[in-house]
């Protein structure tokens, strides 16, 4: 007699209906476009991240499938964390302004644990 699983998995071992992969932290920071010469939060600031990606408010309009690179403030006083994805999804809040969810090329927990060191745990929210 052997063991079954009881919940239904998909191809890549997650429960079904299941996303995320990374718990999702809250993070209220100054953000601006990588080689922008406008300040921090002038433009764009993040709302939220986990260890796949982030989600911004920005009045800049976004296409899934565009690439952003952007430079996140902290409060520590170093260099700002800069962070490269593909724009995984968009939506419109108000007529100039937008959530935007950036999926990283690849994670980095060296500049992810910087930001931890700032944010709080958030429940239900959209990755």
């Amino acid at each position: 007699m052997g063991f079954e699983n009881s919940k239904k998995e998909n191809a890549q071992g997650y429960e079904a209906g299941e996303r995320r992969l990374f718990e999702r932290l809250s993070a209220k920071f100054p953000t601006r476009f990588k080689d922008s010469s406008r300040d921090y939060g002038v433009d764009v600031f993040l709302r939220d991240f986990s260890g796949s990606g982030v989600r911004v408010h920005t009045h800049e309009r976004y296409f899934v499938d565009d690439m952003l690179a952007i430079e996140v403030e902290l409060p520590d006083g170093k260099d700002p964390v800069a962070l490269n994805g593909r724009v995984c999804w968009a939506s419109s809040q108000a007529p100039s302004l937008w959530n935007v969810g950036i999926e990283f090329h690849k994670v980095n927990l060296f500049k992810l644990h910087r930001l931890v060191e700032f944010s709080s745990k958030v429940e239900g929210v959209r990755a």
